[in-house]
């Protein structure tokens, strides 16, 4: 920055010196000049008027005369073409330090050459003392202005050093500490604050990770154990058939706990990069409502829970993936049928208003917590009240991740009347308006998952479901 910073300044007195050297000499010259048409106009007038009155040797002492009146070291030259030369002074001067002037005029009908001079030893002086200052003093300027320079960026920089110092010192052991931001409000301050955001966004997103990880490697733990606990125990003495079958049928059950969470973790982890192939075409949202409380209508009796299908006649279309969509329903109404008391209600309705699909599942259920809202789509979050009894927390992480996929906003809100309503809204779409297909389907099997049909059968039996 002070190199850059002195070889401009160079450039901008070397050229400001130069055009005072230039404007200071033709003004010196041009003064010059005109005061010797001056002299030439009055020696011409006053040549006229003496040639005319008296012989060519009183004429030769008029013009010395008024020679002599000029100002000093003045040169006067005049010669006719009749052979009439005129001299002042007697000696000619020398080529240097001399502005002349050269003139034609006639007089009488002869023609007459005129050469005016006049010394211009001080203006050439003038000139070489301000040559002499402006290469002297414009050296020291610009080291002066150089040292001046490196001191003003040194402590303008000084804020960047600091925070490329403290910036250094952050790491993924310490995210939470923050770069200090200068109380100059200017762009570097803003700029700090803006870093400061994104090591925010940062530590939230190493927080979040972290407890992803220790969270899936805590679900995956429990029926592993299961597995080998229960493979130790058929091991350790011979057992009848029906007890291999039984030990052989829990770690089926446990393996299939572990591959629907292995199954939905992949699903979230390929949403979170958007590698899900998800290929989009017309769908009626009530059609797909409809079929999956069909599914899931058996399930529901064994509990005692009565379903409300959706009223209305009518497509309801959306653009969307049918089994991303089925899944989708699926998660919110086997979420409602969990936490309906036996001989309860849970209520769907889908609705379509301009250009907007909405499908609405109601449960009464013992609720949501105002504390617990904000996370409830979060990953492995589950509530401390009754609805935190089973699952592993990743179904309504799963709905928000489809839903988003889709375009379409989902929320949860609790009722005047304690009851709780999720509620996914879809942009409707002409049934005749084809999407194109990107590749082949991410959900392909639309129907209940197996650990949905255990969680079923171990709740009846009035175990925890797996």
């Amino acid at each position: 920055m002070t190199l850059w910073y002195a070889t401009v300044l160079t450039a901008g007195l070397g050229l400001f010196g130069g055009l005072i050297w230039l404007s200071l000499r033709q003004r010196l010259i041009g003064e010059v000049d005109r005061d010797l048409e001056g002299r030439a106009g009055r020696f011409e007038q006053y040549f006229r008027t003496e040639s005319a009155e008296g012989p060519a040797v009183q004429l030769r002492d008029e013009l010395n005369e008024f020679c002599q009146a000029l100002p000093p070291s003045s040169y006067v030259y005049l010669a006719g073409v009749n052979g009439f030369v005129f001299r002042y002074p007697t000696a000619p001067p020398g080529v240097q330090n001399f502005r002349m002037l050269r003139r034609q005029f006639t007089s009488d009908g002869e023609g007459f050459d005129l050469e005016v001079g006049s010394p211009i030893g001080e203006v050439l002086h003038t000139l070489d003392l301000l040559r002499l200052l402006l290469l002297s003093l414009i050296p020291v300027v610009i080291a002066i202005a150089c040292v001046g320079g490196a001191w003003l960026s040194g402590r303008a920089l000084k804020p960047v050093r600091d925070l490329t110092a403290a910036a250094l010192n952050i790491s993924i052991e310490n995210l939470s500490e923050r770069l200090p931001v200068p109380s100059t409000g200017d762009e570097l301050a803003r700029l700090t604050e803006v870093w400061n955001g994104m090591l925010q966004r940062l530590e939230s997103a190493v927080k979040t990770l972290s407890q992803f990880v220790a969270d899936a490697s805590h679900e995956l733990r429990t029926p592993l154990a299961v597995i080998r606990t229960t493979a130790e125990l058929a091991l350790r003495r011979a057992r009848s058939p029906e007890a291999y079958r039984e030990s052989l049928q829990e770690i089926v059950a446990e393996s299939e706990r572990m591959t629907q969470l292995v199954e939905d973790l992949l699903l979230l982890a390929r949403s979170d990069t958007g590698s899900v192939e998800m290929p989009l075409a017309p769908v009626d949202a009530r059609e797909v409502v409809r079929e999956v409380c069909a599914e899931m209508r058996g399930l529901a009796e064994l509990r005692g829970i009565r379903i409300t299908e959706p009223p209305g006649e009518g497509a309801a279309m959306i653009s969307g993936n049918r089994p991303a969509l089925h899944r989708l329903f699926l998660v919110l109404l086997d979420n409602a049928l969990k936490y309906s008391p036996a001989g309860g209600d849970v209520n769907i309705t889908v609705e379509r208003k301009d250009s907007r699909v909405s499908v609405a599942i109601e449960d009464f259920g013992p609720g949501i917590s105002e504390a617990d809202l904000p996370h409830i789509f979060k990953r492995f979050y589950r509530a401390d009240l009754a609805r935190s009894d089973v699952g592993y927390g990743l179904g309504l992480a799963l709905a928000e991740s489809i839903a988003r996929t889709h375009g379409a906003s989902i929320e949860v809100r609790r009722t005047e009347k304690a009851s709780t309503i999720f509620r996914v809204e879809f942009t409707w779409r002409d049934g005749r308006t084809a999407l194109p297909s990107l590749s082949q389907p991410a959900f392909s099997q639309p129907s209940a998952s197996p650990a949905t049909i255990n969680a079923a059968h171990a709740s009846i039996k009035g175990v925890q479901p797996t």
